[in-house]
């Protein structure tokens, strides 16, 4: 069965990478279906952290991010290793604002697909994208094949057949749409796994993302140090997020390593500071987990009028596990190819416009994934973290470099010598 909702792009999945997609190219004039199979609001394992890079990318689509909208300003990142803690503000620099900013993804993504909407795009909740539509005289995927859902998360009814000459991927890490096309995970690049819960907590307004590099199933240094990292991000409704996660080089060592995550969590909850009141009566919700795929890790991110975008790319640092800033840029650029392509008169120069895509996401972020993958396999050696936070944070220069580093805020047009460095490292490296 056919269906009158044809567009000029399709975008399936509305997450941070859908809805920003959604927008500019709604902005630009295109007509653009978001095919989500959830309704909202919906939940997303996240630490639901924004970094002021990706503050940017709000302001940039100008979403509303005032307080009086339930949006918590951030100072910066605590970073807390053994018995010891750092305050670590921000930087100032011209490339991002000096606050990041957290909320939870049930009212995040929501805020950001009404966004997309109120800028002309169309939203289809509960449908279920089930496949490609592929032109066999071509070899172009010229729409999607779906199914509704029903209010228990099962299809039902007849497949609906939607048309476009372009389809965005926004279907978060397992990416049936990708696969669909053959586009497998790459097992050469980090993966991550998280788990959260939510807790009510008097410290719910703490102006600082607190960053843990070290678990400890009791007293720091007197006890057993558990595998990963931790963090706390308050977000100012009454409740905090608290999760743990931890990087492997490969999905290969991800699996080897067998790790238990919600016992970890269970062990570091057991022997959390007293004052943030992580209780089992204080929480909210189960402990729940996701995988996060880091490092481009499925290629190539357009191909045969398929633009992949956000998790379903692979778009998540190998350096902090943050995704929405690498999600909403790549909404943006996306975006801006789509716009352009309409631009030109023929098949092949529209093409060639298309394939920019790709090339200006591996320029703007494959060094920096590059050198996260170094990073990850330095951290993998235990002796080698425990180094670093023992010997290199307590210094202030490597503490500045760490944090501009580790959360991509850094200026690569400018900045200090920290920035330039940073910069000069991710240029020197490959980018693919």
């Amino acid at each position: 069965m056919s269906n009158s909702d044809d567009a000029d792009v399709i975008v399936v999945g509305a997450g941070p990478a859908g809805s920003a997609v959604a927008h500019y190219c709604a902005v630009a004039g295109l007509t653009v279906l978001v095919l989500e199979k959830a309704s909202f609001p919906r939940d997303k394992i996240c630490g639901d952290g924004l970094t002021p890079r990706a503050v940017a990318e709000l302001a940039r689509m100008g979403v509303d991010t005032s307080e009086d909208d339930g949006w918590i300003r951030n100072e910066g990142l605590r970073v807390v290793a053994g018995a010891r803690s750092w305050e670590l503000a921000w930087p100032e620099i011209d490339a991002y604002p000096s606050y990041g900013m957290a909320r939870a993804r049930t009212s995040l993504d929501h805020r950001l697909v009404q966004h997309a909407q109120a800028s002309g795009a169309k939203l289809r909740e509960r449908t279920a994208v089930t496949g490609p539509v592929v032109d066999e005289r071509t070899d172009r995927v010229v729409g999607v094949t779906a199914r509704d859902v029903d209010e228990r998360g099962r299809k039902v009814g007849d497949e609906i057949t939607f048309r476009a000459p372009i389809v965005v991927a926004a279907d978060g890490v397992s990416s049936r749409f990708a696969l669909g096309l053959g586009l497998e995970k790459r097992v050469d690049r980090p993966v991550g796994v998280a788990v959260r819960t939510y807790f009510e907590t008097p410290r719910h307004d703490d102006p600082w993302m607190e960053s843990h590099l070290e678990l400890w199933d009791g007293a720091p240094g007197r006890s057993n140090q558990l595998p990963g990292y931790g963090w706390i991000f308050s977000l100012g409704d009454g409740t905090a997020n608290v999760g743990l996660g931890s990087v492997s080089s490969t999905p290969a060592r991800q699996s080897a390593a067998n790790i238990d995550y919600k016992d970890l969590f269970g062990k570091w909850m057991a022997n959390a500071p007293g004052d943030w009141e992580f209780t089992p009566e204080n929480q909210r919700g189960p402990v729940r987990g996701a995988a996060l795929p880091m490092g481009f890790n499925r290629k190539p991110l357009y191909t045969r009028g398929v633009f992949l975008v956000g998790d379903s790319g692979g778009m998540v640092s190998p350096f902090n596990g943050e995704g929405i800033a690498y999600a909403l840029q790549a909404g943006r650029v996306a975006a801006d190819a789509i716009a352009q392509a309409r631009t030109r008169g023929t098949d092949a120069a529209r093409e060639r416009v298309l394939e920019r895509y790709p090339r200006q996401m591996s320029d703007e972020l494959g060094g920096y994934y590059t050198l996260g993958r170094i990073f990850v396999r330095l951290i993998e050696q235990p002796r080698i973290m425990q180094a670093c936070t023992r010997y290199g944070l307590p210094r202030p220069v490597v503490m500045r470099f760490v944090l501009k580093l580790l959360s991509d805020c850094y200026d690569p047009h400018g900045g200090d010598w920290v920035d330039r460095v940073i910069t000069g490292l991710t240029k020197v490296v490959p980018s693919s």
